[in-house]
């Protein structure tokens, strides 16, 4: 929970200023997560992180090391939902999110896919969701599509509770998605 208060903090400061949006955004996530008393805990620690510099690349390292790959790509979901809490991504957190996600050993393709769950009304998008060339063939789209829903499937974070289930259910469903549109794009059955 602490990793999760500065990594957001950081966040909040990448660009200069701390928006009600984002503000928001992290309250429903943490009252989601942790239940009311714990997130309002959660949020006075939040406040004060806001006013000390940040060690985001240790804090990063630590998350690594701790914490199994699925749960870092839901940290890392978190944090660009975040990113986008307040109408737009700016390029100070683009630069920061680059930097969180190669440090918690999160790809750059993962990255891609999951920063294109927010951008799901761009045709492209689906292609970067599912990782795969929009070129690709409908073999190695179908592919891909396997492969995605097994990385996102609900049941690889049983372990780290419902709430945490439940947001990975949410991007398996996104990548469900994406493969619907690349089906009717190209006629696919």
């Amino acid at each position: 929970a602490m990793s999760l208060v500065v990594l957001s903090a950081a966040l909040m400061k990448a660009d200069g200023k701390v928006t009600r949006a984002e503000l928001d955004h992290v309250r429903r996530f943490f009252i989601q997560q942790f239940g009311k008393a714990q997130a309002g805990q959660l949020l006075v620690m939040l406040r004060d992180v806001l006013q000390q510099d940040i060690p985001v690349h240790q804090v990063c390292q630590q998350v690594r090391h701790y914490m199994p790959h699925p749960a870092r790509l839901q940290l890392m979901h978190y944090l660009i939902g975040l990113a986008h809490a307040d109408g737009r991504v700016d390029r100070a957190e683009f630069d920061l999110l680059q930097r969180m996600a190669r440090d918690m050993g999160v790809s750059s393709k993962d990255l891609g896919s999951l920063s294109a769950m927010f951008r799901m009304d761009d045709p492209a998008a689906a292609y970067s969701i599912l990782e795969v060339d929009p070129k690709a063939t409908d073999e190695e789209v179908k592919k891909a599509y396997r492969r995605m829903a097994m990385k996102y499937h609900p049941d690889k974070v049983a372990q780290l509770g419902e709430e945490v289930q439940k947001a990975a259910g949410e991007k398996f469903k996104k990548v469900q998605q994406a493969y619907e549109s690349i089906q009717k794009q190209r006629g696919m059955k």
